[in-house]
């Protein structure tokens, strides 16, 4: 066998590639965790047990991963979750070792992963310390709460909660995550390497912001810490009158 240039495609040349190499890494550390799992208790075939190719990224039961890069799933709605996946596997989203985890799954078996991961009801750590400066946290904070009618941004609660925990059912908190995944998502929307069905409303937020008020927002964000109840809201708070609202399709597709 060969790629596409004719070199011939050895095992040292595939391991020779980065991307490669991180599959490889992660199968023999999803390999070793579900090895531990099966010497400590029988096999029982379980969603626990088939999520831990999950887990070896995003942490135990889903808690986030320590590198900050990978987020929590632990709580989240589950139709939120259920719509990431879709969205990796159709090529909304871009990350290899995600798609290719998810591709050959189907519809129903995603919903049972999202619905797993959605009832684990695990504490939040504290948050890390602040280390953006004060005027770059009270812009964060501005655009969190009240947003820019200037820019015709509405405010981040609008959608996400007061609690800034999620509503049901299908937005994400934005509590409990770092600020370097923020912004990584963040920018993801404004490059276009992260999409949602249209109209996508954070891709219209995003564009009508600078890369310096994504920060603000992601600094102020991830300096919080999380509420008594970390649960997503039953339903999002009811606009004022004359309040800023945006129309977002990627929250009405809920699962099959």
């Amino acid at each position: 066998m060969a790629d596409d240039a004719g070199m011939p495609l050895t095992l040292s040349t595939l391991l020779y590639r980065p991307h490669i190499r991180r599959l490889a890494a992660l199968a023999l550390a999803a390999a070793g965790l579900a090895t531990t799992a099966v010497a400590a208790a029988p096999f029982e075939d379980s969603i626990a047990q088939r999520t831990l190719a999950c887990t070896a990224c995003h942490g135990a039961q889903g808690r986030a991963g320590p590198d900050g890069y990978y987020p929590r799933l632990a709580g989240k709605p589950a139709a939120y979750l259920y719509n990431q996946l879709l969205n990796f596997r159709d090529g909304r989203r871009h990350y290899g070792l995600m798609t290719q985890l998810v591709e050959p799954l189907s519809d129903a078996y995603l919903m049972e992963i999202a619905r797993y991961f959605s009832a684990l009801d695990l504490p939040y750590p504290p948050p890390a310390a602040a280390t953006a400066s004060a005027s770059v946290l009270q812009r964060g904070r501005q655009l969190v709460l009240q947003g820019d009618a200037d820019r015709r941004v509405p405010a981040c609660v609008s959608c996400h909660g007061q609690a800034m925990t999620g509503v049901l059912p299908a937005v994400p908190g934005l509590l409990g995550l770092p600020r370097d995944y923020l912004n990584a998502q963040l920018g993801a929307w404004k490059t276009g390497q992260r999409r949602a069905h249209a109209p996508d409303c954070m891709k219209q937020v995003v564009d009508r912001l600078s890369l310096d008020d994504l920060n603000a927002v992601a600094s102020w964000l991830a300096a919080q810490p999380l509420t008594a109840s970390s649960q997503p809201a039953a339903a999002g708070p009811v606009p004022a009158p004359g309040a800023l609202t945006l129309s977002c399709a990627g929250v009405a597709k809920v699962g099959p």
